[in-house]
């Protein structure tokens, strides 16, 4: 039978990582709801469950009447459409349904991810304090700065930060060897343009690197210019971009002292500008890239789909970043995969990003410098390269990840070939073989999972084996971690396969038991699994 969080996900059409908040609605309309309404408006979206109260693993039903659905409805709705109440609704009819599940009466609600351009999403006319986001332990008010943040999203296609002039720069700003490397690839890529003739202050006009405000008569350079073009103590400088911190860590090396075995970063050796942070990073990245140049003809290197796949990640990276706010700008590259992190949410959501049905840069200069030369396309086209890169080369799409507190995005490049399909679920997952079983941490241990587990397909009883083993050594493990020591790329796949039958069989348990979806969700053993192997 399925279990109820699964029955309501079907009803609403939502997938496993949304998340799920249960509310009793037995004394009347929650005033909480309207907290999580803001949280998950301002986040990214979640389902909001009236009538069950979810406790200790238990769900218990109110019990509502028709008669209390029909006046909770109506109260929503009257609620939803009163700026006194709330600021924004983006709800539909359909996106408010009131199955019967077991007999019961419920009330669910599908909250999406607000649109850019009317979040924050807040309670009363008053932003401050009254305004809400999600974390792992749930609603929390949105400090002044993430509001102010969100404002400043909210109207930055008026006059997005990047083409935001800065006073008191001058030409002396410019890393020049950096401007002219770039007007060279620029030469090669647009052989006949008319800018090539151009001295460098006016092609730094043409870009948009010097701007005129013709509204009062202001002009200097953009912080876009500066960030692209701008040597390091010019980018630093706190009128344009404070925290700016560029960071490439290799970190190819089997030996866990060893940190990194490569890194770029402003040591003072170099101007930290994004130009040369750019080439000198992907440099490296397609160094041992698993997929060589191809050769057209006998005279030059053409880039592959796995080489652009990476590119317009990198780029992606640089363009969609918020410099506004604390955090750096960090490539790490592993054996088997490549993490791409920059500080800032996203102004479009995951689904979005992927179909480019909204195509929305946050420094659209920053773009138009990289698209100048071929780089970080536009109209959602980059996304498409970087799905046809791993498609070509049967990687797993990339993991793309919001976090809050501070805000980040992270994009997590998986390049190891895999046989299969994403969508099929494996039949024969490959551990590592570094990565030792439970027999192997505990030889004394008698535990059986074919007695323990009867539900675990035989061959996925080495993978289940190892999670054992290394929750074993360890207090707990993230779900990914877990996947990435036995190999699994799919999320899905590994919960239906290895996950969930050890949890139904009360080997391991989530450490945050009350919010199953939780973004900091991590396992352990069971005090029961604890003696079976101690046994």
């Amino acid at each position: 039978m399925k279990t109820i969080e699964k029955e309501i996900r079907n009803l609403i059409k939502e997938s496993e990582n949304c998340e799920l908040e249960f509310k009793s609605a037995k004394g009347g309309f929650p005033e909480s709801f309207w907290e999580t309404f803001s949280a998950f408006a301002n986040t990214n979206g979640g389902i909001i469950v009236l009538g069950i109260k979810h406790k200790d693993k238990k769900y218990i039903p109110d019990d509502l009447t028709e008669e209390q659905i029909n006046i909770y409805k109506k109260r929503f709705w009257d609620c939803a459409h009163n700026k006194e109440k709330v600021s924004a609704t983006m709800l539909t009819e359909r996106d408010v349904i009131d199955p019967i599940i077991d007999n019961n009466r419920i009330l669910i609600f599908r909250i999406p991810r607000a649109s850019y351009d009317i979040r924050p999403v807040f309670l009363s006319r008053n932003p401050f304090g009254n305004t809400y986001k999600r974390n792992h332990e749930g609603d929390y008010h949105c400090t002044e700065t993430e509001i102010r943040q969100m404002f400043a999203d909210a109207h930055h296609t008026t006059l997005p930060y990047d083409n935001q002039i800065l006073i008191n720069y001058s030409i002396k700003d410019i890393d020049i060897p950096s401007l002219k490397a770039y007007r060279q690839r620029f030469s090669l890529k647009k052989e006949n343009h008319p800018w090539n003739e151009l001295d460098d202050f006016d092609f730094l006009c043409k870009l948009g690197a010097y701007r005129i405000d013709r509204e009062n008569g202001n002009e200097g350079f953009t912080r876009a210019g500066i960030l692209m073009f701008g040597k390091t103590e010019s980018i630093t400088d706190q009128v344009c971009a404070p925290w700016y911190f560029v960071d490439y860590q290799e970190k190819m090396s089997n030996n866990l002292q060893q940190r990194w075995s490569d890194r770029i970063y402003p040591d003072g050796t170099w101007e930290a500008n994004l130009y040369q942070f750019f080439f000198k990073v992907y440099n490296k990245l397609i160094q041992t890239l698993p997929v060589p140049f191809q050769l057209d003809g006998a005279i030059r290197y053409e880039e592959t789909s796995a080489h652009i796949a990476i590119r317009e990640a990198l780029a992606n990276t640089l363009v969609h970043c918020n410099y506004s706010v604390q955090g750096n700008i960090v490539i790490i590259k592993e054996q088997d995969k490549i993490i791409f992190r920059n500080p800032g949410c996203m102004l479009v959501s995951v689904d979005d990003f992927y179909t480019g049905n909204h195509s929305l840069c946050r420094n659209p200069i920053l773009q138009k410098f990289f698209t100048q030369l071929g780089i970080g396309e536009k109209a959602g086209s980059g996304a498409d390269f970087i799905i046809k890169g791993c498609d070509d080369n049967k990687w797993n799409h990339p993991i793309i990840e919001e976090k809050v507190q501070p805000d980040r995005v992270t994009m997590t490049f998986y390049i190891k070939e895999t046989d299969l399909d994403q969508s099929v679920p494996s039949l024969s997952p490959v551990c590592p073989k570094f990565v030792p079983s439970l027999s192997q941490v505990c030889p004394k241990s008698v535990l059986s999972l074919s007695q323990v587990c009867p539900k675990m397909e035989k061959v996925h009883k080495d993978s289940a084996e190892i999670v054992l083993g290394l929750l074993y050594k360890t207090d707990n493990m993230t779900l990914f971690s877990l996947m990435e020591n036995v190999n699994e790329k799919n999320r899905s796949r590994f919960k239906q396969n290895i996950l969930n039958p050890l949890i139904e069989a009360n080997l391991i348990e989530p450490t945050i038991k009350d919010k199953p979806n939780s973004s900091k969700q991590a396992y352990r053993l069971t005090e029961k699994a604890k003696e079976l192997i101690n046994s």
